[in-house]
């Protein structure tokens, strides 16, 4: 771990040039403001920060910022090239870090009623378990799994909160149900949708229930190191005031969808109040957002509609959200014997060993078996997955259904997609050629990039010529040279010729050219497709003071009044919240266990 006490020039990262870089500064300029985690001794606050890099390079300079800034390092993030750490409050980080608070995620919650259902599998279009999802793994990040008989032998347990085992509240044990129940315990009545799925237990919630940002991302950097993971599972949510293209949590499962993950994630639970409710990383364009469906505890679809308390869209900067919506209204899933919910609503227990409950945790849960199911008989991408079960949705009542309903079966027979809807490079030559080069750049390593540069093909050293161009003239003027003459082996072997200033310079406008040409709109396998980077996204309409500033990056936001203790201690914490008003028999009645 590097521990140097200052902070090495950062360059911009990869797709957040322009105005992300904008955001990035208000992000950061607004921390200072930011509430002190703890009353006694010096004032700290616990955040998350990502550097302009990825992987270690981005871990790297972030260790330095932190350090230079006067914070502590918790833990490192090369998944989004950041760290956890605790810094002073009041620190400011350069504008090129991106700073979040480590905010808490919760189990979204809502009220309803219904009786136990055993039809959602129908309502999938799937009959009796038939060993749907054999050879998948799907990761359900979560509270934990217990180990019970519908997912006997198919369960690994892995757990970053650094306290207890298992399934100590109840909410993860219930989803990993719905993902991959065999439903051996009630005689297939209550399987899941992909009763042979294997699933990785990554336990990231505390025993009550509670979990963080960076709890969460520790959780995901475990699904990383896993490559046999084929599906994220992630029913949490939280109140990120930051535009996805920053948010260290969306970025964190673009990374796996970006190595073939797919990643589901819920709309939220606050479709009853007024406006645009859903919440993140259901806001993320590239993810699998599932809403809420209410099957009217039957198999017949003509009824279905989507339930009052699903989030609907659209999502901040007119991301169109949900994608599709799948059962969520009263289903029944396992049972966490012992656990915090099971303890504290007897009502809602289903037989032996199931229980009841609702919310769009659980229609997330049944779209990650979708996946599966989709995953077990061939091999998709992450945006062929999504196609086709966008694709082949039905039609239900209501609005914010995105798609329509999700049909597993309709999907499963749906011919696989021939558009993968990737943006093909537009670049010659290969792209292990191109990341050696780019990350000679970021390293500022000179020997590396002169070799890098020789391995080109002519027809990439022209590409790179023609796109010099795109720079400024204040970063070109930096070169003093052409681009053809800053890469030869005279400018760039150490010891060749030039000074370290000349080196320094040409390294520097080198960054910027690789900071705002590899970005993952041209190199990657990035769902950066003309509907995400369209007007609708990118105009003056999104990116103007009267939407990025004054409405997101203000007062409103970032001013005092929404980082003190009043509302990160009594406002958001206490049992207004977590008690009285989301944990009280409103929600959690014996009628419906509710999540």
């Amino acid at each position: 771990m590097d521990t140097a006490s200052s902070i090495a020039p950062a360059t911009p990262a990869r797709g957040r040039t322009g105005p992300l870089l904008a955001l990035a500064l208000a992000a950061t300029t607004a921390f200072s403001l930011l509430a002190p985690a703890t009353a006694a001794g010096p004032p700290v606050v616990q955040v998350v920060v990502t550097a302009a890099q990825d992987g270690a390079a981005g871990v790297s300079s972030a260790v330095r910022a932190v350090l230079a800034a006067g914070g502590a390092v918790n833990a490192e993030l090369p998944l989004v090239g950041g760290v956890s750490a605790t810094l002073p409050a009041g620190a400011v980080l350069p504008p090129s870090y991106v700073v979040a608070e480590d905010r808490p995620m919760h189990l979204a919650g809502a009220s309803a009623d219904g009786g136990a259902n055993s039809t959602v599998r129908a309502t999938l279009g799937l009959g009796a378990p038939a060993g749907e999802g054999a050879g998948v793994t799907v990761a359900v990040v979560d509270t934990g799994v217990a180990d019970v008989p519908d997912l006997a032998g198919r369960v690994t347990h892995v757990n970053v909160t650094g306290e207890g085992s298992g399934d100590e509240y109840g909410h993860g044990t219930f989803v990993a149900g719905l993902v991959a129940g065999d439903g051996s315990t009630s005689n297939g009545l209550y399987a899941g949708a992909a009763p042979a799925a294997k699933i990785l237990d990554v336990r990231v919630a505390r025993a009550d229930g509670s979990t963080s940002l960076s709890l969460v991302l520790a959780g995901l950097e475990e699904v990383a190191r896993r490559p046999y993971v084929d599906v994220v599972n992630l029913s949490l949510s939280s109140g990120s005031p930051l535009p996805y293209q920053l948010d260290p949590l969306t970025q964190a499962l673009e990374r796996l969808w970006e190595r073939g993950v797919v990643v589901v994630v819920p709309s939220g639970n606050d479709g009853e109040t007024a406006g645009p409710s859903v919440t993140s990383p259901g806001v993320d364009p590239m993810l699998l957002t599932v809403g809420g469906l209410d099957h009217e505890n039957d198999a017949d679809r003509t009824n279905d509609a989507v339930a009052p308390w699903s989030g609907k869209g659209p999502a901040p900067q007119d991301v169109a959200k949900p994608d599709l919506v799948a059962p969520g209204q009263s289903v029944v899933s396992l049972l966490a014997p012992g656990s915090v919910v099971a303890r504290n609503n007897t009502g809602s227990v289903v037989d032996d060993g199931y229980f009841r409950g609702s919310g769009t945790s659980f229609s997330t849960a049944l779209t990650a078996g979708a996946a599966a199911v989709l995953l077990d008989s061939r091999e998709l991408s992450p945006n062929q997955v999504k196609t086709l079960l966008t694709s082949t949705a039905y039609d239900v009542l209501g609005d914010g259904a995105g798609a329509g309903g999700l049909d597993a079966a309709a999907a499963d027979a749906a011919p696989r997609p021939t558009d993968d809807r990737r943006r093909a490079p537009s670049h010659p030559g290969l792209p292990q050629q191109w990341d050696a080069l780019v990350q000679a750049f970021f390293d500022g390593t000179q020997a590396d990039a002169a070799n890098s540069w020789s391995a080109l093909p002519p027809a990439a050293k022209a590409w790179a010529a023609r796109n010099w161009t795109t720079l400024s003239t204040e970063a070109r003027n930096w070169t003093a040279n052409s681009w053809s003459d800053l890469f030869t082996a005279r400018n760039w072997t150490a010891g060749q010729g030039g000074t370290d200033d000349e080196w320094q310079m040409r390294l520097w406008a080198a960054q910027e050219w690789a900071a705002r040409n590899w970005t993952a709109r041209n190199w990657t396998a990035r769902n950066w497709t003309a509907e995400d980077w369209a007007a609708r996204n990118w105009t003056a309409r999104n990116w103007t003071e009267s939407d990025w500033a004054a409405r997101n990056w203000t007062a409103r936001n970032w001013t005092a009044r929404n980082w003190t203790a009043e509302d990160w201690t009594a406002r958001n914490w206490t049992a207004r919240n977590w008690t009285a008003r989301n944990w009280t028999a409103r929600n959690w009645t014996a009628i419906d266990w509710v999540s």
